[in-house]
């Protein structure tokens, strides 16, 4: 498996003395400049700063950016290490840069990855009458970002009712990188599916499904591996937009840059913010509408909505 943390570690550590290097360096260097951000989490998260120096990495624009022991203490590191800093800048930046790392570009082979599974994904029904519907989520400590808790319910669509549920921990190798989500949540989605006792009939990821940049979200992602049907709901517009015609009450497509309808945008009613709800995997557009309504009561889909209070209660108390 790969941990990303790691790999900023082992990047990070290629600095030479009397250099610098920046959080986007270190992301190209990962194979992706979104991941900039996520490199922050990871440096802000180092167990060890004298093994690896992440008060060398520093802001595009030479300000030093933050240091978890403090910002005094990383311009005594920086000064230490030969750099010359005025007025919170580093001086002659370009001359002390580091940008000339080793690496196997991680991250394009994720996306590669990605790539290839996406040409797996069905979009027909692998289903027929919907009798039970789990719902997965995942939360993070606020303290850690590295500690997770999943939970899943499962429900009797009938009677919607709560007929199994699971809660669980673990320790993530990724942050959150945009695009790269199945790489954070897919092994405790794969650790939530081994527990549950009776398989659902399809099941509701927090997140997308084919709504995305490359067309295999976390929702299509999970199914092709768990090999069951998905839907992906999430909360945030990542990618298309909204068409201007309306699909269906409180329901409008969400489109492409070329007009292919790639999922919805859905209201439970007028008063709520939409979810972004798309086919994940062995499911079509219309029963992916059909199982969504069937469970649709608040903004968040009824299952997914239980796994989050589950999750968050659970993080809460770690």
């Amino acid at each position: 498996m790969f941990d990303f943390f790691e790999e900023v570690y082992k990047l990070t550590r290629q600095i030479p003395s009397g250099k610098i290097s920046t959080y986007g360096a270190i992301a190209k260097a990962l194979g992706d400049i979104v991941a900039a951000r996520a490199v922050g989490v990871a440096l802000n998260l180092n167990p060890d700063p004298e093994y690896t120096p992440c008060y060398k990495i520093v802001n595009s624009d030479g300000t030093l950016g933050g240091f978890g022991l403090g910002i005094e203490d990383k311009i005594r590191r920086l000064q230490k290490d030969g750099i010359k800093i005025r007025d919170g800048k580093i001086l002659d930046f370009e001359k002390v840069l580091f940008e000339d790392f080793r690496t196997n570009y991680p991250l394009k082979k994720l996306r590669k990855e990605q790539i290839e599974l996406s040409k797996k994904i069905i979009l027909k029904d692998n289903v027929g009458g919907i009798e039970t519907i789990a719902g997965i989520d995942v939360a993070y400590s606020k303290i850690n970002s590295r500690k997770a808790c999943g939970a899943y319910v499962i429900m009797d669509v009938k009677n919607k009712e709560i007929i199994e549920y699971n809660i669980i921990k673990m320790d993530t190798s990724f942050p959150y990188v945009p695009t790269y989500l199945a790489y954070r949540e897919l092994p405790i989605i794969e650790e939530l599916f081994n527990k549950m006792r009776e398989k659902p009939d399809v099941i509701m990821i927090d997140g997308n499904g084919i709504l995305h940049p490359y067309g295999i979200g976390i929702a299509s992602h999970a199914g092709i591996i768990l090999d069951i049907p998905t839907i992906g709901v999430a909360k945030g517009l990542l990618y298309g937009r909204e068409s201007k015609e309306s699909f269906a009450d409180n329901i409008n497509k969400i489109v492409d840059n070329k007009g292919k309808t790639i999922g919805f945008s859905v209201k439970a009613n007028e008063r709520v913010k939409p979810v972004f709800v798309s086919p994940g995997y062995k499911i079509s557009f219309d029963k992916t509408l059909e199982v969504v309504k069937k469970v649709h009561k608040y903004r968040i889909p009824e299952p997914i909505r239980q796994a989050h209070m589950l999750a968050k209660k659970y993080i809460k108390s770690l």
